[in-house]
């Protein structure tokens, strides 16, 4: 395996940007295929660094024809902020354009990419499925923040609800936006564009277990490809080691 260390510039941030990538390594090219793509987003607290530094996300790979995508994108929450930066702009459009430039050996067809992610990250996974289903053929959510809309109204009389309104606006107004994955997901059934596979798993003592429940009625539902898996766990990197590992079995590689 290879695996890459790359600082950039977005023009949508007007930020430098870091990102690292793991490549299959060919002694010799095998044929003239593209490598199929997983981005895999981080939390709240983390960044670019997080997979390799918890988890044995190089070895789970090594003998997967897959190249892996682990970008850093700040406590922006996957989302054009009411008050900051356009995250959402970043990592669906500007980012896999600035990747396929990079690396020319990786492919661009929806087929072959593919968005995971854990907390903050699983909430990101599952809005570029279905909010730029047109580029991503399967996400998965590892312990998913996944109700936005539920998290804002709880802080919106605390001294954190600056922190959330300054990401997603009022409090009041993230119920059906384009921030609330429940909202994109009925949008998107309604519409004639594709529809993503998704994974979710959750702990059963995940402090997110009910928001993930939400989610999974909501879309067994609207009959939208659902793989849901549950098991003792919390909201911790023991047991989020253990389930990249199903999401890598589970990725419609072809």
């Amino acid at each position: 395996m290879a695996l890459l260390q790359v600082s950039f510039f977005s023009q949508t941030l007007g930020l430098s940007m870091q990102m690292n990538v793991i490549l299959p390594q060919r002694e010799e090219p095998s044929s003239d295929k593209r490598l199929p793509v997983l981005y895999l987003l981080h939390g709240m607290s983390d960044d670019h660094t997080i997979w390799l530094r918890r988890t044995s996300i190089e070895r789970y790979v090594e003998q997967r024809n897959i190249a892996i995508v682990m970008p850093s994108t700040h406590l922006g929450w996957y989302t054009d902020m009411a008050h900051g930066h356009k995250y959402w702009t970043f990592i669906s459009e500007e980012l896999p354009k600035i990747v396929h430039s990079f690396f020319n050996n990786l492919s661009d067809k929806r087929e072959d990419n593919f968005v995971a992610g854990l907390s903050m990250g699983g909430y990101g996974a599952l809005k570029l499925g279905l909010g730029a289903s047109h580029k991503f053929s399967a996400v998965a959510s590892l312990s998913g923040a996944l109700d936005v809309s539920a998290i804002c109204l709880e802080y919106q009389h605390t001294e954190e609800n600056q922190f959330w309104s300054d990401i997603f606006g009022e409090a009041q107004k993230v119920k059906g936006s384009d921030n609330d994955l429940l909202a994109l997901a009925l949008n998107l059934k309604q519409s004639n564009k594709p529809l993503p596979k998704i994974y979710i798993w959750c702990g059963t003592e995940d402090f997110l277990y009910d928001q993930n429940m939400t989610m999974k009625k909501h879309l067994d539902e609207l009959n939208i490809d659902l793989t849901y898996e549950e098991s003792a766990g919390d909201h911790s990197w023991h047991v989020w080691d253990v389930q990249i590992q199903r999401v890598l079995e589970w990725l419609p590689i072809q």
